[in-house]
């Protein structure tokens, strides 16, 4: 036990002039606590860190007009260019040979005119058959001068001419066609100025990307000099901005082989489905009984119609190549190819396609804006070979195509599954979701839209990037049509992710 004593004592205080107390006060002023000292009090203001690329694009392109420049001479073959026997010979999945000598010609533009017309109706196409200088000019001039500010594209066929120079040129014929006539790509570009975009389906086409490249930058530079002497007048958009397909590389000549179009890099670029089926009867690991025997024309159905095998197929590769541009290309050139123009995105789509075909036959296609070399071996390759072998047995196996009744591909109910997975155990900071794509494009079917959006609805609650990543992809007109859905499933999910 502790005892405690307290004692009282009176303290006598001296006594203190009015001086010395104030003099007191003020020192004791200086002991009291200051407000407002901390650094978050003086520092400047910094909103939340931003990202620079915005997902809404500022302005879209639409291409509103198509040359097509078709320099074939059908029988006569260029002087530097030696074509075997059998050697490849289809244009536009049609034989020349098989065709009146007189009407061959226009039979195959009209065809790859209606495989354009798939991707962009809407179109204005000008025909140049054999054409001479004058009338290249004519036509690039006049759907310029249609199409404004929008893009125009200049399909180039050079099967019957020799092949591009170093000198920047590519060939045309004269009047009479007892000669090969130069066509500047200087020339051209004043002529299609901007914005255009240009394929390539010529032996050693990857010249004519490089010289168009570098006299773009000459047109840049031409234009730069103009404004700083006149500083009132607008600036066009840059002649390095137009996009390049071309269907080899430089130093590399298109393949010859009997068994494939003359035009393979076009079939890819413009009946994709079609092109992927030769190539998929050609590889040496299919198991189907008598694959090779199959044809594009067994599968039934309608592009457009995703209940048909077809409209399946096509879907399916959509999502295939979506999801291979997302998760190779960075965010500003996605959308640029993939979010701006209707063409653009179905060609480049497309274009992924061709690249991994056309790598077999030792060429390797071309573009501007550049893609990363491997998008031919990425692995979403992998399924889209799965689901096209899937769809093929059943055709094959059944008695009437026609009728029969198919299972629908598990590609899409995979995907969700594993994008599941991926949020349940793989999101990190860092790091991209690889099948965002397809969940977006699953949210057109019926059939897989709640569980899509029950697992879109926990990937954007992991915070402002994803909300980013899923507006940079493209989530925004989706949501916008389900929006107007009148079913009660879809809306609370709806209000969340709005």
């Amino acid at each position: 036990q502790m005892t405690i004593i307290m004692t009282t004592a009176t303290a006598v205080l001296p006594s203190c002039s009015d001086e010395q107390e104030e003099n007191v006060e003020e020192a004791n002023d200086w002991k009291v606590p200051l407000c407002f000292v901390q650094s978050y009090h003086s520092e400047p203001i910094v909103g939340h860190p931003q990202s620079k690329l915005s997902w809404r694009m500022t302005e879209k392109v639409r291409t509103v007009g198509i040359v097509l420049n078709m320099c074939m001479n059908i029988g006569v073959d260029p002087p530097d260019v030696y074509r075997p026997s059998p050697c490849a010979r289809d244009e536009c999945w049609t034989n020349p040979f098989s065709l009146n000598s007189n009407s061959a010609l226009e039979t195959i533009t009209v065809a790859l005119q209606k495989q354009y017309e798939q991707w962009q109706p809407r179109a204005e196409f000008k025909r140049c058959l054999d054409p001479t200088l004058d009338e290249v000019k004519k036509d690039a001039c006049s759907l310029r001068r249609h199409a404004k500010d929008e893009r125009v594209l200049f399909h180039y066929n050079g099967h019957g001419v020799p092949r591009p120079t170093r000198n920047g040129e590519v060939w045309v014929f004269n009047k009479h066609y007892t000669q090969y006539i130069p066509l500047s790509l200087y020339d051209l570009q004043d002529w299609l100025s901007t914005p255009a975009l240009v394929v390539w389906e010529c032996n050693n086409a990857g010249i004519c990307v490089e010289e168009y490249e570098q006299f773009a930058t000459q047109h840049d530079d031409d234009i730069r000099s103009r404004l700083l002497h006149n500083l009132n007048a607008s600036a066009p958009a840059a002649y390095s901005s137009t996009i390049q397909l071309a269907a080899c590389g430089a130093d590399e000549a298109l393949p010859l082989n009997s068994s494939i179009p003359a035009d393979l890099f076009t079939a890819c670029l413009t009946t994709p489905i079609r092109a992927a089926v030769l190539w998929w009867t050609k590889q040496s690991f299919l198991a189907v009984p008598n694959a090779e025997d199959f044809c594009y024309e067994r599968i039934p159905g309608r592009t457009s119609d995703r209940r048909t095998p077809l409209g399946e197929l096509n879907w399916i590769f959509t999502a295939v190549t979506d999801s291979i541009a997302w998760n190779i290309l960075d965010r500003e050139t996605f959308q640029l190819l993939f979010r701006q123009d209707q063409l653009v995105a179905s060609l480049f789509r497309n274009f992924l396609l061709a690249c991994r075909i056309m790598s077999t036959y030792n060429c390797h296609p071309v573009s501007r804006p550049r893609l990363p070399p491997d998008v031919g071996r990425h692995w979403m390759w992998q399924a889209w070979d799965v689901a096209l072998d899937g769809w093929i047995r059943q055709i094959c196996e059944a008695r009437n195509p026609s009728v029969a009744v198919y299972e629908p591909s598990t590609f899409f109910a995979d995907h969700l599954k594993s994008f599941d997975v991926w949020l349940k155990n793989g999101w990190q900071e860092d790091r991209q979701p690889e099948h965002l794509p397809i969940v977006l494009q699953v949210l057109l079917s019926p059939t897989h839209r709640i569980q899509a959006l029950e697992l879109l609805t926990h990937f954007l609650d992991l915070g402002p990037r994803a909300v980013l990543m899923a507006l940079q992809v493209g989530i925004f007109p989706y949501v916008s049509k389900l929006l107007q859905s009148s079913s009660h499933d879809l809306r609370v999910m709806l209000v969340f992710v709005w």
